[in-house]
């Protein structure tokens, strides 16, 4: 007979039936106006995670994560 349902927890692991879930996003940023967007997604509840290098000077990428609903 198959076996249904999700595998077994790995006895000793740690596990949390309220463990919090995220939603990721990338975002541009232009160099001149990087403090605005940032605060335009915080207030939105996003989270800024890191920011690289983009395709050209001007620009960066920033990536933001919030907790799901």
């Amino acid at each position: 007979m198959g076996r249904t349902g999700p595998p077994p927890r790995p006895s000793g692991s740690v596990y949390s039936a309220t463990m919090k879930r995220f939603e990721y996003s990338t975002v541009p940023l232009l160099t001149h106006a990087t403090k605005q967007i940032l605060d335009n997604w915080g207030q939105d509840g996003w989270e800024l995670v890191t920011v690289i290098p983009g395709p050209n000077p001007e620009q960066l990428v920033a990536y933001m994560k919030r907790e799901k609903e």
